[in-house]
């Protein structure tokens, strides 16, 4: 969809209200609101900028210009895009990311740098990378584009900045070779590049069907996908997941042309929920329908997309994983399915102030043909977290859709052990389950008087295959964030000092071959498994009496799980006590439920060791 589309021409005889004009346009056509800062960049990089990079002769009159295109269904614009014939005849479109950064620095996480937006220092994708995405999906998915092999070239241009030293750096290498980034002063160097691809215009008839085009997976990708999964042990599907599976298959292809469909698949840890929605990946995008696999939480998408790129490298295939706030823009059925994990993280609102949309589950189910939502309740860990089988379920009511629920019920983490999960739900008293028959054969569950003797443990079990973790309760401040020298967690009278997962490795953290060193939070590890994990258990669960009872007073200031407590506390202290007990004792079921073949954990309060002491079996 564009907000603006017009000749080159008449773009320069509008660049003196253009942002009027996008700002109007994005409201009409986009529904979208748009704040006084992107007013005013606007104003400054298209009426300024663009429009004296283009002006006078080189750049035809009748290129296409484009502005604030945004991909049928996703959630980012383009900024700014001409078209043409290249010197070769063949139809040709230059993309262009415009920044307004001035200060930037480099940043721990890959393909990263750091600059001032939304009123701090953040770590945002470097503009190289950010161009090559928006360029490599239309290549991949907008029909049109690929059918037709047009050429597409991509850049960014950061109009405000002076140097050049950490955008250009040797560790971005890969992408500049593809995608250049200009800065200030670096203007005609910039319309060398248009004029290089574009050499004849031919109006915006090449913009209207790129926007107009079907966007689904080209063959190729199509190819790729398919056979990514083929021979990997971890993904293979075993029982009732295969019949889930079968299911989503079936009901995305009659959805096409049918009614809209909602499948709700409740299960435990370890059903397998993370496998099948992967496989389902696979398999919708191998018969090339438009689907996407999508979670709350960043982790398990990073980690999966990472396990999948190692296996096929030949293929981009980051767009095929999205975040549960990129659905707030969407048209109406832009996708033909969205595999949602871990559907108990979603929230009402989106963006990184939470004012953006509604309400995830609704704006996922308007998006899709099909939506598919893993769940399970139990794993709700942050207050923010709304995501409720019943909501679910309400909200395919209202947008028509038929309704599906199922059930995974096999246990295949935990060495398989349902029993160990009901004993784990009983003890952490999640829910009430006494029939079960728990054996610490099958799996090796250990409370370790020591922390340090536990997290050797867990250094020892990882150099098999770098697949065991410690994990912790929030009851640290995160202090070595800005002070790295610093530890955060410290238990004196062992000795014991550790960090908090390092920010260089992003929401890879658990697969990263240093971080058995660090210790990892709920949101690094949600969604995820190891062999063997190791739990810190701080002092907002503790043992009084015999009793289990839980402490919000004593997380971290640096905890945001909880943000909203207090406030609820004041209306209704009742009813925020409950909701904080339900979401601590999740936390630590979601991460004593981590490991394939043990656990072992530590209890920072000695009377709450005893207390899993003595419920343990024989």
């Amino acid at each position: 969809m564009l907000a603006y589309l017009a000749t080159k021409d008449q773009f320069l005889l509008d660049a003196p209200v253009i942002e009027d004009m996008v700002r109007a346009e994005v409201k009409r056509k986009l529904g979208h609101d748009v704040g006084e800062p992107e007013y005013i960049s606007w104003r400054n990089s298209l009426g300024n900028a663009m429009s004296n990079v283009v002006r006078g002769e080189g750049i035809p009159g009748d290129s296409g210009v484009a502005i604030e295109y945004r991909v049928n269904g996703r959630a980012f614009r383009i900024d700014f895009m001409l078209s043409g014939k290249n010197a070769a005849g063949r139809e040709s479109l230059v993309i262009i990311e415009l920044k307004q950064w001035t200060d930037i620095e480099f940043s721990d996480l890959s393909d990263h740098v750091r600059t001032f937006v939304g009123g701090g220092l953040r770590d945002q994708t470097h503009p190289s990378y950010q161009a090559w995405s928006y360029a490599s999906h239309l290549k991949m998915y907008n029909e049109y584009i690929y059918e037709s092999q047009v050429s597409v070239t991509a850049c960014a241009y950061l109009r405000n900045c002076l140097d050049p030293s950490v955008v250009n750096e040797s560790r971005y290498e890969a992408k500049l070779r593809e995608v250049p980034v200009f800065i200030k002063g670096q203007s005609a160097d910039l319309k060398q590049l248009i004029t290089t691809n574009i050499v004849e215009g031919t109006g915006v008839s090449l913009l209207e069907r790129i926007d107009k085009a079907i966007i689904r997976p080209s063959k190729q990708l199509a190819e790729v996908v398919g056979s990514m999964l083929q021979g990997q042990e971890e993904f293979v599907l075993l029982d009732d997941q295969k019949t889930v599976l079968e299911k989503i298959i079936r009901a995305s292809r009659d959805s096409i042309k049918g009614q809209k469909r909602v499948i709700v698949i409740n299960g435990g840890p370890g059903t397998g929920k993370s496998v099948i929605s992967i496989n389902a990946l696979a398999r919708l995008t191998s018969e090339r329908l438009n689907a996407k696999y999508v979670t709350p939480n960043a982790a398990p998408r990073a980690v999966f997309e990472a396990k999948l790129k190692n296996i096929f490298k030949k293929a981009d295939i980051s767009h095929l994983f999205s975040g549960s706030g990129s659905f707030t823009e969407s048209s109406e059925a832009s996708y033909d399915t969205l595999i949602v994990d871990e559907a108990h993280r979603l929230k009402m609102k989106s963006g990184m102030f939470r004012n953006l949309g509604e309400n995830q589950v609704q704006e996922i189910i308007k998006s899709a043909r099909t939506s598919v939502f893993f769940i399970d309740e139990a794993q709700k860990v942050t207050w923010s977290d709304v995501g409720e089988i019943s909501m679910i379920e309400e909200q395919a009511l209202l947008a028509g859709a038929l309704v599906e629920r199922m059930e995974l019920t096999s246990q295949f983490r935990c060495a398989g052990s349902d029993d160990y999960i009901a004993w784990l739900d009983e003890t952490l008293g999640v829910h009430a389950d006494t029939a079960h028959y728990f054996s610490r054969d099958k799996f090796d569950f250990q409370v370790v008087d020591s922390p340090v003797k536990m997290h050797s443990m867990i250094r020892e079990k990882n150099r098999l295959n770098n697949k065991s973790r410690v994990v912790a309760g929030y009851c640290w401040d995160w202090i070595s964030k800005n002070k790295p020298n610093l530890s955060d967690i410290t238990i004196d009278e062992f000795g014991y000092k550790a960090t908090w997962n390092l920010t260089s490795d992003g929401s890879e953290w658990i697969i990263s071959p240093r971080s058995v060193e660090e210790v990892g939070c709920i949101h690094t590890c949600q969604g995820l498994e190891v062999d063997y994990i190791g739990v810190i258990v701080g002092r907002d669960l503790i043992a009084v009496d015999g009793v289990l009872r839980t402490d919000p007073a004593a997380r971290a200031k640096t905890d945001k799980s909880l943000a909203g407590y207090k406030k609820e506390f004041k209306d209704d202290p009742v009813l925020a006590d409950l909701k904080a007990d339900e979401l601590i004792r999740n936390t630590y079921r979601t991460l004593m439920s981590r490991g394939i073949k043990g656990c072992y954990v530590y209890f920072v309060d000695p009377e709450t060791a005893k207390h899993f002491k003595r419920l343990l079996p024989e």
